[in-house]
Protein backbone atom coordinates (compact mmCIF):
# COMPACT_ATOMS: atom_id res chain seq x y z
CA UNK A 1 0.00 0.00 0.00
CA UNK A 2 1.30 3.34 -0.85
CA UNK A 3 1.27 6.41 1.05
CA UNK A 4 -1.65 8.39 0.58
CA UNK A 5 -1.06 12.23 -0.75
CA UNK A 6 -1.43 14.88 1.77
CA UNK A 7 -3.87 17.02 0.63
CA UNK A 8 -4.82 20.62 2.07
CA UNK A 9 -7.08 22.31 0.65
CA UNK A 10 -5.80 23.10 -2.97
CA UNK A 11 -2.44 21.87 -2.66
CA UNK A 12 -1.57 18.32 -2.81
CA UNK A 13 1.94 16.60 -2.33
CA UNK A 14 2.26 12.54 -3.14
CA UNK A 15 4.28 12.10 0.30
CA UNK A 16 1.90 13.11 3.35
CA UNK A 17 5.52 14.00 5.26
CA UNK A 18 5.76 17.87 6.10
CA UNK A 19 9.70 19.02 6.71
CA UNK A 20 9.70 20.77 10.18
CA UNK A 21 11.26 24.06 10.45
CA UNK A 22 14.30 24.49 11.97
CA UNK A 23 15.56 27.91 13.33
CA UNK A 24 18.55 29.58 12.83
CA UNK A 25 20.24 28.47 9.79
CA UNK A 26 18.95 24.55 10.02
CA UNK A 27 16.24 24.37 7.36
CA UNK A 28 16.82 26.98 4.56
CA UNK A 29 16.53 27.23 0.60
CA UNK A 30 18.14 23.67 0.39
CA UNK A 31 16.75 21.71 2.48
CA UNK A 32 13.19 23.24 1.47
CA UNK A 33 13.71 22.19 -1.92
CA UNK A 34 15.21 19.13 -1.88
CA UNK A 35 11.88 17.88 0.01
CA UNK A 36 9.90 19.45 -1.97
CA UNK A 37 11.21 17.51 -5.14
CA UNK A 38 10.86 14.30 -3.08
CA UNK A 39 7.42 14.89 -2.98
CA UNK A 40 6.84 16.19 0.14
CA UNK A 41 6.51 19.94 1.46
CA UNK A 42 10.03 21.80 2.38
CA UNK A 43 9.86 24.12 5.01
CA UNK A 44 12.11 27.48 5.22
CA UNK A 45 12.49 28.33 9.23
CA UNK A 46 12.84 32.51 9.72
CA UNK A 47 13.55 32.56 12.98
CA UNK A 48 17.44 34.37 12.76
CA UNK A 49 17.15 33.14 8.69
CA UNK A 50 19.32 36.35 8.36
CA UNK A 51 22.39 35.51 10.78
CA UNK A 52 24.81 35.97 7.81
CA UNK A 53 23.97 39.14 6.59
CA UNK A 54 26.43 41.48 7.49
CA UNK A 55 24.16 43.91 8.92
CA UNK A 56 22.93 41.35 11.20
CA UNK A 57 23.56 42.91 14.25
CA UNK A 58 23.00 46.43 13.75
CA UNK A 59 20.04 46.48 11.01
CA UNK A 60 18.28 43.07 13.08
CA UNK A 61 14.64 43.57 11.32
CA UNK A 62 15.81 44.34 7.34
CA UNK A 63 18.04 42.00 7.61
CA UNK A 64 15.65 39.19 8.33
CA UNK A 65 13.39 40.52 5.74
CA UNK A 66 15.78 40.61 3.11
CA UNK A 67 17.54 36.49 4.26
CA UNK A 68 14.13 35.19 4.09
CA UNK A 69 13.03 36.89 0.53
CA UNK A 70 16.64 35.62 -0.83
CA UNK A 71 15.64 32.09 0.68
CA UNK A 72 11.89 31.79 -0.45
CA UNK A 73 13.22 33.00 -4.36
CA UNK A 74 16.01 30.56 -4.57
CA UNK A 75 13.68 27.74 -3.15
CA UNK A 76 11.48 28.50 -5.90
CA UNK A 77 14.11 28.82 -8.57
CA UNK A 78 15.30 25.13 -7.56
CA UNK A 79 11.72 23.32 -7.04
CA UNK A 80 8.19 23.00 -8.50
CA UNK A 81 6.79 22.02 -5.21
CA UNK A 82 4.91 22.82 -2.54
CA UNK A 83 6.97 24.85 0.17
CA UNK A 84 5.90 27.02 3.29
CA UNK A 85 7.87 28.72 6.25
CA UNK A 86 7.84 28.20 9.89
CA UNK A 87 7.50 31.87 12.09
CA UNK A 88 7.59 31.63 15.48
CA UNK A 89 4.59 33.05 17.40
CA UNK A 90 7.55 34.31 19.84
CA UNK A 91 9.85 36.17 17.13
CA UNK A 92 9.51 40.02 17.92
CA UNK A 93 9.77 40.27 13.89
CA UNK A 94 6.55 38.05 13.13
CA UNK A 95 5.11 40.82 11.63
CA UNK A 96 7.63 40.97 9.05
CA UNK A 97 8.40 37.67 8.14
CA UNK A 98 4.45 37.14 7.72
CA UNK A 99 4.30 39.88 4.99
CA UNK A 100 7.43 38.90 3.08
CA UNK A 101 6.41 35.10 3.39
CA UNK A 102 2.44 36.82 1.91
CA UNK A 103 4.38 39.20 -0.40
CA UNK A 104 6.46 36.19 -2.08
CA UNK A 105 3.62 33.68 -3.07
CA UNK A 106 4.91 30.46 -0.22
CA UNK A 107 2.01 27.69 -0.15
CA UNK A 108 2.04 27.60 3.94
CA UNK A 109 2.70 29.19 7.04
CA UNK A 110 3.12 26.95 9.98
CA UNK A 111 3.05 29.00 13.06
CA UNK A 112 3.82 28.02 17.03
CA UNK A 113 5.93 28.66 20.04
CA UNK A 114 2.69 30.55 21.13
CA UNK A 115 -1.11 31.16 20.01
CA UNK A 116 -0.46 32.61 16.56
CA UNK A 117 -4.19 34.13 17.53
CA UNK A 118 -3.76 37.32 15.90
CA UNK A 119 -2.51 35.79 12.39
CA UNK A 120 -5.74 36.01 10.40
CA UNK A 121 -5.91 39.63 11.30
CA UNK A 122 -2.40 40.12 8.93
CA UNK A 123 -3.70 38.11 6.34
CA UNK A 124 -7.38 40.11 6.08
CA UNK A 125 -8.30 39.85 2.11
CA UNK A 126 -5.77 37.42 1.34
CA UNK A 127 -7.10 33.68 0.62
CA UNK A 128 -3.17 32.38 0.45
CA UNK A 129 -1.42 31.33 1.89
CA UNK A 130 -2.53 28.37 3.72
CA UNK A 131 -2.22 28.83 7.58
CA UNK A 132 -1.62 26.05 9.84
CA UNK A 133 -1.36 26.51 13.67
CA UNK A 134 1.22 24.39 15.94
CA UNK A 135 -1.00 23.25 19.03
CA UNK A 136 0.06 20.83 21.55
CA UNK A 137 -3.28 20.13 23.36
CA UNK A 138 -7.34 20.15 21.80
CA UNK A 139 -7.79 22.71 24.24
CA UNK A 140 -5.44 25.58 22.40
CA UNK A 141 -7.02 23.79 18.73
CA UNK A 142 -10.59 25.13 20.31
CA UNK A 143 -9.18 28.49 21.34
CA UNK A 144 -7.38 28.93 17.90
CA UNK A 145 -10.48 27.79 15.98
CA UNK A 146 -12.91 30.02 17.69
CA UNK A 147 -10.55 33.27 17.33
CA UNK A 148 -9.90 32.72 13.77
CA UNK A 149 -13.65 32.42 13.10
CA UNK A 150 -14.16 35.38 14.66
CA UNK A 151 -12.30 36.52 12.01
CA UNK A 152 -13.74 34.77 9.27
CA UNK A 153 -10.93 31.97 8.59
CA UNK A 154 -10.09 28.90 9.99
CA UNK A 155 -7.24 26.66 10.26
CA UNK A 156 -6.26 24.89 7.17
CA UNK A 157 -4.31 22.50 8.55
CA UNK A 158 -3.43 21.57 12.08
CA UNK A 159 -0.31 20.88 13.21
CA UNK A 160 0.03 18.62 16.77
CA UNK A 161 3.30 18.52 18.13
CA UNK A 162 4.50 16.08 20.65
CA UNK A 163 6.80 16.64 23.60
CA UNK A 164 9.80 14.05 22.29
CA UNK A 165 10.04 17.07 19.04
CA UNK A 166 12.99 19.00 19.33
CA UNK A 167 13.56 22.28 19.91
CA UNK A 168 11.03 24.25 21.93
CA UNK A 169 8.04 22.44 23.46
CA UNK A 170 4.52 23.60 24.18
CA UNK A 171 4.30 22.24 27.03
CA UNK A 172 4.80 22.63 31.27
CA UNK A 173 8.86 21.03 32.09
CA UNK A 174 6.82 18.80 34.12
CA UNK A 175 4.17 17.57 31.46
CA UNK A 176 6.86 15.86 28.80
CA UNK A 177 6.84 13.03 30.64
CA UNK A 178 3.08 12.46 31.50
CA UNK A 179 1.04 9.74 29.54
CA UNK A 180 -1.46 11.99 29.14
CA UNK A 181 0.70 13.95 27.05
CA UNK A 182 2.17 11.59 24.55
CA UNK A 183 1.57 12.40 20.93
CA UNK A 184 -0.11 9.16 20.94
CA UNK A 185 -2.73 10.49 23.11
CA UNK A 186 -2.88 14.02 21.50
CA UNK A 187 -3.96 13.29 17.94
CA UNK A 188 -7.40 11.86 18.68
CA UNK A 189 -7.83 14.64 21.43
CA UNK A 190 -6.97 17.33 17.95
CA UNK A 191 -8.87 15.43 15.65
CA UNK A 192 -11.97 15.87 18.11
CA UNK A 193 -11.65 19.65 18.78
CA UNK A 194 -11.30 20.47 14.77
CA UNK A 195 -14.45 17.99 13.71
CA UNK A 196 -16.96 20.83 14.31
CA UNK A 197 -15.12 23.53 13.11
CA UNK A 198 -15.02 21.60 10.01
CA UNK A 199 -18.33 20.20 9.69
CA UNK A 200 -19.87 23.80 10.26
CA UNK A 201 -17.45 25.00 7.25
CA UNK A 202 -18.05 21.75 5.01
CA UNK A 203 -14.50 21.29 4.53
CA UNK A 204 -12.23 18.83 5.89
CA UNK A 205 -9.04 20.59 8.60
CA UNK A 206 -6.41 17.84 8.51
CA UNK A 207 -4.12 16.87 11.48
CA UNK A 208 -0.73 16.53 11.26
CA UNK A 209 1.32 14.66 13.65
CA UNK A 210 4.56 15.64 14.78
CA UNK A 211 7.14 15.33 17.55
CA UNK A 212 9.00 12.15 17.76
CA UNK A 213 8.12 10.66 14.46
CA UNK A 214 11.07 8.78 12.79
CA UNK A 215 10.35 5.79 10.49
CA UNK A 216 8.03 5.05 7.88
CA UNK A 217 6.06 2.48 10.80
CA UNK A 218 5.82 5.52 12.51
CA UNK A 219 4.06 7.19 9.78
CA UNK A 220 1.94 4.38 9.80
CA UNK A 221 0.95 3.82 12.97
CA UNK A 222 -0.50 8.06 13.19
CA UNK A 223 -2.28 7.59 10.01
CA UNK A 224 -3.84 5.07 11.05
CA UNK A 225 -4.76 6.86 14.13
CA UNK A 226 -6.64 9.77 11.80
CA UNK A 227 -3.38 11.97 10.86
CA UNK A 228 -3.67 13.10 7.79
CA UNK A 229 0.40 13.45 7.55
CA UNK A 230 3.59 14.19 9.47
CA UNK A 231 6.25 16.76 10.61
CA UNK A 232 9.67 15.19 10.69
CA UNK A 233 13.03 17.48 11.63
CA UNK A 234 15.24 15.48 13.00
CA UNK A 235 15.30 13.07 10.29
CA UNK A 236 16.05 15.86 7.72
CA UNK A 237 18.65 17.54 9.68
CA UNK A 238 21.28 13.99 8.43
CA UNK A 239 20.55 14.92 5.06
CA UNK A 240 23.75 16.24 2.44
CA UNK A 241 21.12 18.80 1.52
CA UNK A 242 20.58 20.30 4.76
CA UNK A 243 21.89 23.45 5.34
CA UNK A 244 23.31 23.39 8.99
CA UNK A 245 27.38 22.61 8.38
CA UNK A 246 28.75 19.59 8.93
CA UNK A 247 29.70 19.48 12.89
CA UNK A 248 26.11 20.34 13.39
CA UNK A 249 25.21 17.06 11.25
CA UNK A 250 28.06 15.44 13.03
CA UNK A 251 26.88 16.02 16.55
CA UNK A 252 23.76 13.92 15.59
CA UNK A 253 25.78 11.14 14.49
CA UNK A 254 27.90 10.99 17.71
CA UNK A 255 24.83 11.46 20.07
CA UNK A 256 24.19 8.77 22.56
CA UNK A 257 20.46 8.22 24.42
CA UNK A 258 21.89 9.88 27.71
CA UNK A 259 22.83 13.09 25.62
CA UNK A 260 19.39 14.10 24.84
CA UNK A 261 18.53 16.93 27.53
CA UNK A 262 15.73 18.70 28.42
CA UNK A 263 16.94 22.13 28.84
CA UNK A 264 15.29 26.11 29.75
CA UNK A 265 15.23 28.24 26.86
CA UNK A 266 15.48 32.34 27.45
CA UNK A 267 12.35 31.94 25.35
CA UNK A 268 10.69 30.67 28.69
CA UNK A 269 9.68 27.34 26.62
CA UNK A 270 11.78 23.82 27.85
CA UNK A 271 13.82 22.84 25.03
CA UNK A 272 15.08 19.75 23.83
CA UNK A 273 18.97 19.46 22.68
CA UNK A 274 21.97 17.60 22.88
CA UNK A 275 24.31 17.63 25.83
CA UNK A 276 27.44 19.28 25.05
CA UNK A 277 30.12 21.77 26.55
CA UNK A 278 27.99 24.57 26.11
CA UNK A 279 25.48 23.25 28.16
CA UNK A 280 27.21 22.02 30.60
CA UNK A 281 28.73 26.04 30.99
CA UNK A 282 25.12 26.91 31.25
CA UNK A 283 24.25 24.82 34.25
CA UNK A 284 27.42 26.29 35.87
CA UNK A 285 26.37 30.10 34.99
CA UNK A 286 28.93 30.76 33.02
CA UNK A 287 26.50 31.60 29.79
CA UNK A 288 24.78 34.64 31.34
CA UNK A 289 24.65 37.35 28.49
CA UNK A 290 25.96 41.05 29.13
CA UNK A 291 23.47 42.79 27.14
CA UNK A 292 20.68 41.94 24.39
CA UNK A 293 22.32 42.57 20.61
CA UNK A 294 19.09 41.38 18.88
CA UNK A 295 15.82 41.79 20.94
CA UNK A 296 14.40 38.72 19.12
CA UNK A 297 11.79 36.91 20.82
CA UNK A 298 9.22 38.14 23.02
CA UNK A 299 9.59 37.24 27.12
CA UNK A 300 13.67 37.19 27.18
CA UNK A 301 14.82 39.58 29.70
CA UNK A 302 18.69 39.13 29.18
CA UNK A 303 19.21 39.73 32.97
CA UNK A 304 17.72 36.97 34.06
CA UNK A 305 18.30 34.41 30.71
CA UNK A 306 20.43 31.50 31.11
CA UNK A 307 22.29 31.74 27.69
CA UNK A 308 21.30 34.38 24.43
CA UNK A 309 19.47 31.72 22.62
CA UNK A 310 20.36 33.58 19.20
CA UNK A 311 24.39 33.56 19.92
CA UNK A 312 23.72 29.98 21.11
CA UNK A 313 21.93 28.70 17.79
CA UNK A 314 24.34 30.43 15.50
CA UNK A 315 27.75 29.48 16.59
CA UNK A 316 26.10 25.69 16.32
CA UNK A 317 24.50 26.46 12.64
CA UNK A 318 27.98 27.51 11.65
CA UNK A 319 30.02 24.47 13.31
CA UNK A 320 30.84 25.77 16.13
CA UNK A 321 29.05 22.95 18.17
CA UNK A 322 31.05 22.95 21.17
CA UNK A 323 30.15 26.48 21.71
CA UNK A 324 26.53 26.27 20.64
CA UNK A 325 23.20 24.88 21.13
CA UNK A 326 21.97 22.10 18.95
CA UNK A 327 18.75 21.80 19.11
CA UNK A 328 17.19 17.76 18.48
CA UNK A 329 14.62 15.58 18.38
CA UNK A 330 14.17 12.97 21.09
CA UNK A 331 15.12 10.50 18.41
CA UNK A 332 18.71 11.96 17.38
CA UNK A 333 20.61 10.10 19.07
CA UNK A 334 18.98 6.91 16.73
CA UNK A 335 20.87 8.90 13.42
CA UNK A 336 23.45 6.87 12.31
CA UNK A 337 24.44 7.63 8.62
CA UNK A 338 23.95 10.99 6.71
CA UNK A 339 22.30 10.22 3.21
CA UNK A 340 20.16 12.33 0.73
CA UNK A 341 17.10 13.65 1.17
CA UNK A 342 15.70 11.40 -1.66
CA UNK A 343 17.32 8.31 0.13
CA UNK A 344 15.51 9.08 3.30
CA UNK A 345 11.82 9.96 1.47
CA UNK A 346 12.12 6.44 -0.65
CA UNK A 347 13.33 4.48 2.75
CA UNK A 348 10.12 5.96 5.13
CA UNK A 349 7.87 5.03 1.75
CA UNK A 350 10.19 1.48 1.86
CA UNK A 351 8.84 1.33 5.83
CA UNK A 352 5.54 2.28 5.46
CA UNK A 353 4.95 -0.48 3.00
CA UNK A 354 6.16 -2.75 4.96
CA UNK A 355 3.99 -2.28 7.94
CA UNK A 356 1.29 -0.49 5.89
CA UNK A 357 0.82 -3.02 3.00
CA UNK A 358 0.08 -5.79 5.09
Amino acid sequence: MAMPPLTIGDLSVPVPIIQGGMGVGISLSGLAAAVANAGGIGIIATADIGWDEPDFKKNFREANKRALRRHIRKARSLTKGVLGVNIMVALTNYDDMVEVSVEEGVDLIISGAGLPLGLPKLMEGKVAPKLLPIVSSGRATQIICKKWKQRGRLPDAVVVEGPLAGGHLGFKPEQVDEPAHTLEQLIPEVIAAVQPFADAAGAPIPVIAAGGIYTGADICRFLRMGAAGVQMGTRFVATHECDAAPEFKQAYLDAKESDMALIKSPVGLPGRAIRNPFLDEVDQGGRKPKACLYRCVHGCDFRNAPFCISEALISATQGKVANGLVFAGHNAYRVDKIISVQELVQELVREYDEVCGQ
